[in-house]
């Protein structure tokens, strides 16, 4: 899985105790570093007034302590794994895509303390998994699953590619199966073009992307043969299939772009749909 960090960002909210959570046990799966780091900023009184604490020093110290108990939370729960923590003064996108360099994951909570609670994403997470160097982990609904499958959308774009390449360690790191989903809209007549009709025989339609998920699916099924596999194809928008999928599944990983949608933007429409609305963790490969 390339190299062996796993950094967690966390900021004292509940779903970033959720996201710690979900990192120990990526990392220990990994034999993996685990790499706590809190991004914190500092009141803008600090720059108003001279007098009275130093907001810097105070700030800093929540920042530590947090990552502390964290730290002392993460070592208890994985034993086996190198931890680690870190508090950065600075904007959490920016620290924690530096702090991810060279690293395999970055795992961040679907909520934190900043924004509005009423956003099914925060800006962080929404932010990294657009711009990241790394890939990225968003832990949202069922973050405690152990069982169901490693859930992976596949359409034959690179970026599909790289996602199947993930999903199946992923799948091999949880000794679980992975099941490659194709969800195609079936065509209709008047996307006829010229003198090449559409084939409107469903059943036809069907088996013709089976063949192809198969065809992306078996390369990695040589590399990884002791990890059983799933294949299916649906009907349908691509985001709601998975989505309704993701309430039985461990994970869902999906690649920054596919090919639908507009080649100039870092996130395709279904990853940013899976990041706000899946009912498991979200794993964007790249």
């Amino acid at each position: 899985m390339g190299t062996t960090d796993v950094v967690v960002g966390v900021d004292g909210s509940s779903a970033s105790w959720r996201a710690l959570r979900w990192a120990t046990v990526a990392a220990r799966l990994r034999g993996a570093r685990l790499r706590i780091v809190a991004a914190y900023r500092v009141p803008w009184l600090a720059e108003e007034f001279t007098a009275g604490p130093d907001l810097n020093a105070v700030a800093l110290s929540r920042a530590e302590d947090l990552v502390a108990e964290m730290v002392t939370m993460a070592r208890g729960a994985a034993p086996s794994i190198v931890v680690g923590g870190l508090a950065v003064c600075g904007a959490p996108v920016q620290v924690l895509d530096a702090a991810a360099t060279g690293a395999s994951l970055i795992v961040v909570g679907n909520r934190g303390h900043g924004g509005f609670s009423s956003l099914m994403l925060g800006a962080t997470g929404l932010q990294l998994a657009t711009h990241a160097h790394a890939p990225v982990a968003v832990v949202r609904g069922n973050a405690e699953a152990d069982s169901g499958p490693v859930l992976v959308g596949v359409d034959g774009s690179p970026g599909a590619e790289t996602a199947l390449g993930m999903a199946f360690d992923e799948a091999a790191a949880r000794r679980c199966t992975l099941m490659a989903v194709r969800a195609f809209p079936m065509p209709t007549p008047h996307q006829w073009m010229h003198d090449e009709p559409v084939d409107l025989d469903g059943a036809r339609v069907r088996a013709a992307e089976l063949a192809s998920v198969r065809d992306w699916v078996g390369p990695w099924r040589e590399k990884y043969p002791d990890v059983a596999v799933q294949t299916l194809v649906v009907c349908g928008d691509a985001a709601s299939v998975l989505v309704a999928m993701s309430s039985a599944a461990q994970m869902v990983v999906v690649g920054t772009r596919g090919h639908g949608g507009f080649t100039g933007l870092l996130l395709g429409s279904v990853g940013q749909k899976l990041l706000h609305h899946a009912h498991c963790p979200v794993l964007i490969a790249r």
